[in-house]
């Protein structure tokens, strides 16, 4: 370093004193820069203020560079704003791969809103239960069987996103599947997870219909993994068995004139034999 440069110290507690201001103004590169980094450091948070903070500078280092170029015919400032311009545009990049990844298709965004969302249940939560369904949609056409009596496997759990499911019994009409009740609850919480079993029961789509299911095994480790999600299930399913046997409780009513307390399981289950086998 030469005499002539002054040390840090100096430059620090002994700043060189301007002799004169600048009469003239920088370019309106320099200003149009300015203005645009202002207004991107006004920016929120989360990942969309991200987007907006980072997608004014990028515009706005790019008009520094512009002027370090054209105006101040700086190579520093040109290198450096370059820099900054390239930074921001790969976290540009960053946020969008982001925000793809975690987007998830329609019919799953409405059955977060329609299920999930009312009980506060994180995305990260939520992003777990629709992976493990593969984020695939599955599609029954009308009087198209979800579930034969006798024949088909209790293997998975479904949950139902459009149309309309009818349930039956030896040919007996038992109750309807609405959308967004699972389709075949009591089924799976009549086995533990070592048992094996059939449905009772028979599905058939009145409808063109669409739903979600998860496989048994896969579901069944991903509850053993995670308790809020095990706990989350528990009380939709809980919900969804109360909702069918009300349903059934409605067309005893409707056949003998009395109601039955569900509660009561002995009661419950003699009434249905008597309702069904007769």
């Amino acid at each position: 370093m030469s005499t002539s440069s002054p040390s840090w110290d100096q430059a620090v507690l002994q700043p060189p004193a301007c002799d004169a201001w600048k009469v003239h103004m920088e370019g309106a590169a320099y200003h149009l820069a300015s203005c645009i980094v202002l207004l991107g450091y006004m920016g929120g948070s989360g990942i969309f203020g991200s987007l907006y903070i980072f997608g004014l500078l990028a515009p706005g280092y790019f008009c520094y560079a512009l002027w370090g170029w054209l105006s101040a015919c700086g190579l520093d400032i040109l290198v450096w704003n370059a820099l900054l311009v390239l930074t921001c545009v790969l976290q540009l990049a960053h946020l969008a791969y982001r925000l793809r990844r975690d987007t998830v298709p329609e019919e799953f965004e409405l059955l977060y809103k329609a299920m999930y969302l009312p009980l506060q249940v994180p995305l990260e939560v939520y992003r777990e239960i629709v992976k493990c369904c593969e984020e695939q949609v599955q599609s029954l056409g009308r009087d198209q069987n979800y579930a034969v009596e006798g024949k088909t496997p209790i293997d998975r759990l479904s949950l139902l996103l459009s149309g309309r499911i009818r349930v039956s019994q030896d040919g007996q009409f038992l109750h309807y599947i609405f959308p967004y009740q699972f389709l075949d609850s009591p089924e799976w919480e009549s086995l533990r997870p070592s048992e094996e079993g059939t449905f009772q029961v028979t599905l058939t789509a009145e409808t063109d219909c669409s739903y979600i299911t998860w496989p048994r095994r896969r579901l069944y480790l991903l509850l053993r993994k995670d308790r809020y999600i095990a706990r989350l299930f528990s009380s939709h399913l809980g919900y969804d068995i109360s909702e069918k046997l009300y349903s059934l409780n409605e067309k005893l009513f409707a056949k003998f004139g009395l109601r039955f307390d569900i509660r009561l399981p002995s009661l419950y289950h003699d009434s249905l034999l008597s309702c069904y086998g007769g």
